[in-house]
């Protein structure tokens, strides 16, 4: 099953599957963004942190592989009448045309080879004080059933960020134990890693 077939299998239900409500800690995060910048949120899903920006006045752009959870984005969009560019893609796949000042994800599911290559694309797909921000399962989650893969392969830890960061100042890099309470899919206490990274100015 590739990935547009497994998350449109995930978000075919009714009702959004990880909820309306952005992400906590990106949602906190985004304090420090500048309305002024592109935010790009990867693996994007149905839209939840996407809207609460462009709710927020950014200028948003979304990708995720999944057409059926890009519509839901398209349709709840609509409904808050904010406007969002989206691109259905395979997040391997994906080659950046421009810079953005925020690249950020919420439990992405990637093997470790594929998170490489991808935090490589991001360190120079940021401008000068752009940041990349994301919250992960880390590897301890595979004892819990709050949400996530069943597979370490898909899981982290912190020294996976820390060794493949080379371009970006790490603010943030913590591994910690949060209540989730994210839709149907993301409920209860959940083992997380969060990052808040910046490209220096050259």
């Amino acid at each position: 099953m590739n990935q547009q077939e497994l998350w449109n299998k995930k978000f075919s239900r009714d009702g959004y599957l990880y909820g309306t409500n952005p992400n906590q800690f990106i949602k906190d995060a985004s304090a420090n963004f500048k309305k002024s910048k592109t935010v790009l949120c990867l693996g994007e899903g149905e839209g939840r942190n996407a809207i609460f920006l462009a709710k927020e006045g950014f200028d948003v752009e979304a990708i995720d592989a999944s057409d059926i959870g890009l519509n839901k984005l398209f349709e709840q969009s609509k409904i808050e009448n904010v406007e969002i560019k989206t691109n259905c893609l395979d997040i391997n796949d994906w080659q950046a045309s421009k810079k953005y000042g925020v690249i950020l994800f919420s439990f992405l599911h990637l093997k470790i080879d594929e998170l490489k290559i991808l935090i490589k694309k991001i360190e120079s797909s940021l401008e000068e004080d752009g940041f990349f921000v994301c919250e992960v399962f880390s590897k301890s989650q595979i004892e819990r059933n709050s949400g996530g893969p069943k597979d370490l392969e898909l899981l982290y830890s912190i020294d996976d960020f820390k060794v493949n960061i080379k371009e970006l100042e790490i603010h943030k890099l913590e591994e910690i134990i949060t209540h989730l309470e994210e839709g149907t899919g993301h409920q209860g206490e959940a083992s997380v890693i969060r990052l808040i990274a910046q490209k220096a100015k050259i």
